[in-house]
């Protein structure tokens, strides 16, 4: 067999990680379920046997102090033409009618980080076992993970969200009310196909909550401003507040300051075990230009004097 580093197309100095990365492309591109080409099978096998050497630590260690051979075979005088089942021998597959069945001479030994059976048991959704057949069913897509922007009334609420796989694809996601940020949400089957014509697998949703120009979450309460006028905060009024579904009419008390706020419950976050409140905040606005009468008021209300609580 070739240098083990050339086969898998990576440098001697090359981490564990990128070996491990250079093998899972090319036992993908060249497992025979996946390529047809006659010299597929061939160059699986070298494939397999070039990651036994480099992708176990022990003898990989041993590889490049020239103890074993690309084959695994001591160098050592007198140890020559041990078979593929000896120490140090190959592993080796065959193809048994539609199934693949492997068989691991070596891989996951010693100290192997990742051992070959268990790269290709990931690689191929379980299928592949020590001497076990891999016929019983096609492996799965890859999973993907993206970061679903929700709007806020809709993660409030629960509903639909549309939102970018980041793959080309926009699906229509299911959003529970009140789902905490950074929480993952399992979208089964939006992964990435199988290029063994398998499942695909699914995509994992990180959930991130888009600002909302009224509205404020606060825990399961959600908080929202509302400008009234001078003369309504003075002498009470019924004002029209926006909800999370629509708006409502709420009565101010005369008197009414911005230092009081009201609560309309179960208005808040439609959370599974309790719906939160809707806290609503007055915010006194004053007019553009003052006219004449209203300064005239409040140049004798300023007179009169009154005590706002300041300290």
């Amino acid at each position: 067999m070739r240098d083990p580093y050339s086969v898998l197309g990576v440098s001697k100095t090359a981490s564990l990680a990128d070996i491990k990365k250079a093998f899972r492309k090319l036992a993908k591109q060249y497992h025979p379920d996946q390529n047809k080409d006659a010299k597929a099978a061939a160059k699986f096998a070298e494939v397999n046997s070039a990651y036994e050497i480099v992708g176990d630590e022990k003898k990989r260690a041993q590889f490049d102090r020239g103890e074993i051979d690309s084959e695994g075979k001591p160098r050592y005088q007198g140890f020559e033409g041990f078979g593929a089942g000896a120490p140090g021998g190959g592993g080796g597959f065959a193809r048994d009618g539609g199934g693949f069945e492997f068989n691991f001479g070596r891989g996951g030994q010693g100290g192997s980080t990742g051992g070959l059976d268990d790269i290709l048991s990931e690689m191929l959704g379980g299928r592949a076992r020590r001497g076990g057949s891999a016929r019983e069913a096609p492996p799965r897509g890859e999973d993907i993970h993206a970061t679903g922007q929700i709007p806020f009334t809709v993660w409030a609420l629960g509903g639909k969200a549309r939102v970018d796989l980041g793959n080309g694809r926009v699906v229509d996601a299911s959003i529970p009310a009140g789902i905490a940020t950074g929480k993952t949400i399992r979208l089964k089957g939006q992964g990435e196909p199988s290029v063994f014509g398998g499942e695909s697998g699914d995509a994992l949703l990180t959930v991130a909550v888009e600002a909302h120009d009224q509205f404020r979450a606060e825990g399961k309460n959600v908080r929202v401003d509302v400008n009234v006028t001078i003369y309504e905060a003075a002498l009470g009024s019924k004002v029209r507040v926006p909800t999370l579904d629509g708006s409502v009419d709420l009565t101010l008390p005369a008197g009414t300051t911005g230092l009081r706020s009201f609560r309309l419950k179960g208005k808040g976050v439609k959370a599974k075990d309790e719906a939160g409140d809707l806290i609503v905040q007055p915010r006194i606005i004053m007019p553009d230009k003052i006219d004449p009468e209203l300064e005239a008021v409040l140049i004798k209300l300023r007179e009169k004097g009154y005590d706002p609580g300041r300290k």
